[in-house]
């Protein structure tokens, strides 16, 4: 009777102890379930190296810069060969290297210096309307806010944090927030006409440097011809990969599309001198 007892004593304490198990597994199982569809982070990757980089948010002025160079490279680079088409004289590709060189510069100089200057003064009037705004009263400052609001609650915020998010950036700087989030204006970097002047400048001659350099010291026509396409060839290669790479594109497609599209304005410009020197007839070189 004692060994009857006792042992459906030990089947009881069994059953409960599977039950045990059976509640364990079912409440580790949803977790285990959660763990795997979590993204797993290499064992390499520490928290110091977890910043990813945007590409956009990648000094402007150094893309401009290359696309400054890409375009002193392609305009001298077919002026000199176009010229080159029509006339074998040395002394007329390197003076059209240098015109075009020099004119190019300065034309990407004062271009740039007057539409940033333009811009610059969109940019100080708007912000000059915002702050008399915030000077007629009460209620136009209540009527900026609530505009202040709204761009919040635009953006994704409930109404309560949207008030008190504009509320804190008011009471801080209340122009400088309406010109960042209401006109998209950053105060701490507005446009500087000078400093996009004078690197449109020098980035379009030091891309026009290069095949001026190539061809303005080879005597022999033909020599001189390859010595501007070849220079120049690798430098579009080189400025389209570094444009690509500045952009997060892939560097092969982008050094490719700059390469063809260069080549495409050399080989027209070329042809359009040949043509001009067959129509014009032997006498135009010998003058050249």
């Amino acid at each position: 009777m004692a060994d009857a007892q006792l042992k459906a004593k030990e089947q009881q304490q069994q059953q409960q102890q599977q039950q045990q198990h059976a509640h364990t597994a079912d409440v580790e199982a949803p977790q285990q379930q959660r763990d795997q569809e979590l993204p797993t982070t290499p064992a390499s990757c520490s928290s110091d190296n977890d910043e990813h980089v945007h590409y956009s948010h990648r000094a402007p002025w150094l893309r401009a810069f290359v696309l400054g160079a890409n375009d002193g490279l392609v305009s001298t680079a077919s002026l000199m060969l176009g010229v080159g088409a029509g006339a074998d004289s040395l002394h007329a590709m390197q003076l059209a290297g240098i015109a075009g060189l020099v004119a190019g510069a300065l034309s990407m100089a004062a271009g740039e210096y007057i539409s940033v200057s333009s811009q610059k003064d969109a940019e100080e009037a708007d912000i000059e309307k915002e702050r008399l705004e915030q000077l007629k009263g009460p209620e136009a400052r209540q009527r900026e806010f609530e505009e202040l609001v709204q761009i919040y609650v635009d953006r994704g915020l409930s109404e309560p944090l949207a008030r008190a998010v504009a509320q804190e950036l008011t009471d801080k700087d209340v122009l400088r927030a309406h010109a960042r989030d209401e006109l998209g204006i950053d105060l701490d970097e507005l446009a500087n006409p000078l400093q996009a002047s004078w690197t449109s400048a020098v980035a379009f001659s030091m891309g026009a440097g290069l095949p001026l350099l190539a061809g303005a010291f080879i005597g022999d026509w033909r020599m001189r011809i390859i010595s501007v396409v070849l220079v120049s060839a690798a430098a579009l290669v080189l400025f389209g990969g570094l444009g690509a790479s500045l952009g997060g594109a892939k560097v092969s497609k982008g050094a490719l599309r700059v390469l063809i599209g260069g080549l495409i304005a050399m080989g027209v410009t070329y042809a359009i001198g040949a043509a001009f020197a067959a129509v014009a007839g032997p006498s135009f070189k010998m003058a050249a």
